[in-house]
């Protein structure tokens, strides 16, 4: 008796589903399992039949910090045109002017709010003029309600402030140049 339960066990999870029919079985999971392996995908959410599987892989995202300081008002993201090829020649166009001045550019390193002082009552962190040193904290940029200090990568003046308060920056975007002193 027990010989013939193992069959129809093993049975039901060799028995291939069709899709979108009956719930979601044992091996129907592991197929998914073995399918992300070796992929880049981190979440996967499939429903069928009114059962739903959702797999995360790696580690869960750390809690999110809380705001130093409310901002009144950012402005949204301009919309992202589907037309590759048009669209990526004008974005890329004023990043030479900026690399023909001299000095050391400090960009940005993810998609963000600029923000150059920790709070709307406080200074700004660098000024046009000021002279700073490696690892001195130069703006904040907001990303995913985290406030990340951006630090400066070389020692020396300040030459230009590329952004202005607030407003949102790409990845690589310039931010900062820097005089090497």
């Amino acid at each position: 008796m027990a010989r013939r339960v193992e069959r129809v066990q093993q049975a039901e999870q060799e028995k291939p589903v069709e899709a979108g029919i009956g719930p979601f079985s044992l091996a129907d999971v592991k197929k998914l399992v073995e399918a992300l392996e070796g992929t880049d995908v981190t979440s996967l959410v499939w429903s069928r039949s009114g059962d739903k599987v959702v797999i995360r892989r790696g580690e869960r995202p750390a809690p999110a910090a809380p705001a130093p300081y409310a901002v009144a008002h950012v402005a949204p993201l301009a919309p992202v045109p589907h037309a590759p090829a048009p669209a990526a020649a004008p974005a890329a166009a004023p990043a030479p002017k900026a690399e023909q001045k001299p000095g050391v550019f400090v960009t940005s390193p993810f998609v963000g709010t600029f923000y150059r002082s920790p709070s709307p009552e406080s200074p700004p962190f660098a000024e046009v003029g000021a002279v700073v040193k490696k690892g001195q904290v130069l703006c904040i940029i907001e990303a995913m309600k985290l406030m990340n200090e951006i630090e400066s990568e070389v020692s020396g003046k300040v030459a230009e402030i590329l952004v202005q308060n607030a407003t949102p920056v790409e990845f690589g975007e310039p931010l900062f140049r820097i005089e090497p002193a």
